[in-house]
């Protein structure tokens, strides 16, 4: 059977081979995004570091979500009017379930999304590099709650 690496271990490994510093906050932030059941905000991935680290700033979680983002290893999900989300899990562009009232962030599986972007590719000529797709609606535990 073949070792699959965790997702803590692919982003350890890419920031390794990229030659950035590996810190006890970074390692932490690193395990917060690649356990993370849902999409956790800058300020989340803050509070949860702090609790190991008290003298961890903010600005360690920003510039460390940066570097993840720009060796893609971490998607940016921005909202106008609310702050981002990430995503550690899932880097790569897929499609979001996003709830109006909680704001719980779900990851359904789209397989037939590739196919579309496949053919719009094919009848605009466009190379796509990305795409983003969001379905808004009220979720299953906000329902019941009236």
């Amino acid at each position: 059977m073949q070792n699959i690496p965790s997702r803590f271990d692919s982003m350890l490994r890419k920031l390794r081979e990229m030659g950035y510093r590996i810190t006890p906050q970074r390692l932490a932030i690193l395990k917060i995004l690649a356990e993370s059941k849902g999409h956790p905000g800058a300020e989340d991935i803050y509070a949860l570091v702090k609790t190991d680290f008290p003298t961890t700033t903010i600005a360690t979680v920003y510039k460390t979500l940066a570097v993840l983002k720009s060796i893609g290893e971490v998607l940016e999900l921005e909202f106008s009017g609310d702050y981002n989300r990430y995503d550690g899990k899932k880097p790569d562009s897929h499609p979001h379930l996003i709830c109006i009232k909680c704001k719980r962030i779900v990851d359904p599986d789209l397989t037939s999304l590739d196919e579309m972007a496949a053919k719009l590719a094919s009848q605009t000529g466009y190379k796509l590099i990305s795409h983003r797709l969001d379905f808004y609606g009220i979720c299953p535990e906000c329902q019941q709650k009236g």
